[in-house]
Protein backbone atom coordinates (compact mmCIF):
# COMPACT_ATOMS: atom_id res chain seq x y z
CA UNK A 1 0.00 0.00 0.00
CA UNK A 2 1.57 3.23 -1.35
CA UNK A 3 0.77 6.18 0.81
CA UNK A 4 0.90 10.13 0.25
CA UNK A 5 2.38 11.96 3.53
CA UNK A 6 1.50 15.47 3.85
CA UNK A 7 3.14 17.95 6.22
CA UNK A 8 1.15 17.06 9.56
CA UNK A 9 2.46 13.40 8.38
CA UNK A 10 5.91 14.08 8.30
CA UNK A 11 5.99 16.42 11.84
CA UNK A 12 4.11 13.55 13.22
CA UNK A 13 6.83 11.20 11.88
CA UNK A 14 9.94 13.37 13.36
CA UNK A 15 8.37 13.05 16.86
CA UNK A 16 8.19 9.72 16.60
CA UNK A 17 11.81 9.50 15.57
CA UNK A 18 12.57 12.33 18.70
CA UNK A 19 10.98 10.00 21.18
CA UNK A 20 8.62 6.97 20.23
CA UNK A 21 7.51 6.71 23.45
CA UNK A 22 5.13 10.07 24.14
CA UNK A 23 1.66 10.03 23.79
CA UNK A 24 -0.37 10.76 20.74
CA UNK A 25 -1.70 14.24 22.84
CA UNK A 26 1.55 15.24 23.14
CA UNK A 27 2.80 14.43 19.55
CA UNK A 28 -0.92 16.51 18.57
CA UNK A 29 -0.08 18.95 20.89
CA UNK A 30 3.32 20.11 19.27
CA UNK A 31 1.72 19.49 15.63
CA UNK A 32 -1.54 21.33 16.30
CA UNK A 33 -4.06 18.29 16.10
CA UNK A 34 -6.08 16.33 18.52
CA UNK A 35 -5.64 13.38 20.20
CA UNK A 36 -7.92 11.09 17.83
CA UNK A 37 -6.64 12.69 14.48
CA UNK A 38 -3.01 12.44 15.36
CA UNK A 39 -3.55 8.71 16.67
CA UNK A 40 -5.79 7.60 13.41
CA UNK A 41 -2.56 9.34 11.70
CA UNK A 42 -0.41 6.84 13.44
CA UNK A 43 -2.32 3.90 12.55
CA UNK A 44 -2.80 4.82 9.03
CA UNK A 45 1.15 4.87 8.41
CA UNK A 46 1.52 1.69 10.67
CA UNK A 47 -1.09 0.12 8.52
CA UNK A 48 0.56 1.06 5.45
CA UNK A 49 4.34 -0.17 6.74
CA UNK A 50 5.81 3.32 6.73
CA UNK A 51 5.88 2.56 11.08
CA UNK A 52 6.81 -0.84 12.17
CA UNK A 53 7.44 -0.98 16.19
CA UNK A 54 9.00 1.35 18.72
CA UNK A 55 12.10 0.48 19.82
CA UNK A 56 14.55 0.73 22.46
CA UNK A 57 17.86 2.27 21.90
CA UNK A 58 20.48 0.99 24.58
CA UNK A 59 23.39 3.43 25.67
CA UNK A 60 26.32 1.02 24.59
CA UNK A 61 28.90 3.37 26.81
CA UNK A 62 26.86 3.59 29.42
CA UNK A 63 26.27 -0.52 29.33
CA UNK A 64 30.01 -0.49 29.85
CA UNK A 65 30.96 -1.42 25.96
CA UNK A 66 33.54 1.51 24.93
CA UNK A 67 34.42 0.81 21.36
CA UNK A 68 32.43 0.31 18.38
CA UNK A 69 33.98 -1.33 15.53
CA UNK A 70 32.53 -1.79 11.76
CA UNK A 71 33.91 -4.80 10.00
CA UNK A 72 34.35 -5.49 6.56
CA UNK A 73 34.13 -9.18 6.13
CA UNK A 74 34.99 -10.88 3.04
CA UNK A 75 33.45 -14.92 2.21
CA UNK A 76 36.50 -17.35 1.27
CA UNK A 77 33.97 -19.27 -0.24
CA UNK A 78 30.55 -17.74 -1.79
CA UNK A 79 28.53 -21.12 -2.24
CA UNK A 80 24.55 -20.47 -1.08
CA UNK A 81 25.54 -23.00 1.95
CA UNK A 82 28.48 -20.69 3.21
CA UNK A 83 26.25 -18.01 3.19
CA UNK A 84 24.22 -19.30 5.58
CA UNK A 85 26.40 -20.86 7.94
CA UNK A 86 28.45 -17.67 8.45
CA UNK A 87 24.64 -15.97 8.60
CA UNK A 88 23.77 -18.49 11.48
CA UNK A 89 26.95 -18.46 13.03
CA UNK A 90 27.41 -14.83 13.10
CA UNK A 91 23.98 -14.21 14.81
CA UNK A 92 25.28 -16.34 18.08
CA UNK A 93 27.91 -13.64 18.48
CA UNK A 94 26.29 -11.26 20.84
CA UNK A 95 28.46 -8.32 20.51
CA UNK A 96 27.59 -8.16 17.35
CA UNK A 97 24.74 -5.63 17.18
CA UNK A 98 23.94 -5.20 13.00
CA UNK A 99 24.52 -7.61 10.20
CA UNK A 100 24.36 -6.40 6.84
CA UNK A 101 24.79 -8.10 3.80
CA UNK A 102 26.14 -5.60 1.04
CA UNK A 103 27.55 -5.62 -2.51
CA UNK A 104 31.00 -3.84 -2.69
CA UNK A 105 34.17 -4.75 -2.03
CA UNK A 106 33.15 -7.17 1.23
CA UNK A 107 30.21 -9.77 1.57
CA UNK A 108 28.88 -8.31 4.88
CA UNK A 109 29.00 -5.05 7.23
CA UNK A 110 29.15 -5.69 10.54
CA UNK A 111 28.75 -3.39 13.93
CA UNK A 112 30.52 -5.08 16.99
CA UNK A 113 30.87 -3.22 20.33
CA UNK A 114 33.25 -4.52 22.99
CA UNK A 115 34.33 -2.93 26.54
CA UNK A 116 37.48 -1.77 24.98
CA UNK A 117 40.47 -2.17 22.26
CA UNK A 118 41.41 -5.46 23.82
CA UNK A 119 38.14 -6.73 24.39
CA UNK A 120 37.41 -6.11 20.71
CA UNK A 121 40.62 -7.79 19.93
CA UNK A 122 39.58 -10.98 21.60
CA UNK A 123 36.41 -10.70 20.19
CA UNK A 124 37.72 -10.45 16.45
CA UNK A 125 40.34 -13.50 16.94
CA UNK A 126 38.53 -15.78 19.07
CA UNK A 127 34.47 -15.30 17.93
CA UNK A 128 34.64 -13.77 14.62
CA UNK A 129 37.49 -14.91 12.82
CA UNK A 130 36.31 -18.85 13.43
CA UNK A 131 33.18 -18.63 11.70
CA UNK A 132 32.64 -20.67 8.95
CA UNK A 133 33.42 -18.98 5.66
CA UNK A 134 35.69 -15.94 6.88
CA UNK A 135 38.15 -14.80 4.48
CA UNK A 136 39.51 -11.25 4.57
CA UNK A 137 38.56 -8.77 7.62
CA UNK A 138 38.71 -4.94 7.25
CA UNK A 139 37.48 -2.95 10.93
CA UNK A 140 36.91 0.54 11.26
CA UNK A 141 36.86 1.69 14.88
CA UNK A 142 33.54 4.74 15.53
CA UNK A 143 35.32 7.50 16.93
CA UNK A 144 31.85 9.91 16.79
CA UNK A 145 28.51 9.32 16.03
CA UNK A 146 25.79 11.55 15.01
CA UNK A 147 22.06 10.69 15.06
CA UNK A 148 20.71 11.93 11.74
CA UNK A 149 16.53 12.17 11.30
CA UNK A 150 16.73 10.71 7.63
CA UNK A 151 14.50 11.35 4.65
CA UNK A 152 11.52 12.22 6.40
CA UNK A 153 11.24 15.73 4.50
Amino acid sequence: MSLDLDDLDRSILRALAADARQPASAIGRSVGLSQPATWRRVKRMEDAGILSGRRVRLNAAKLGFDVTVFLGVKLATKGRSSVADFERAISAVPEVQLVQHVLGAYDYRLRVVARDLSDFERILRRRIMTLPGVGEVEANVLLSEERRPGPIG
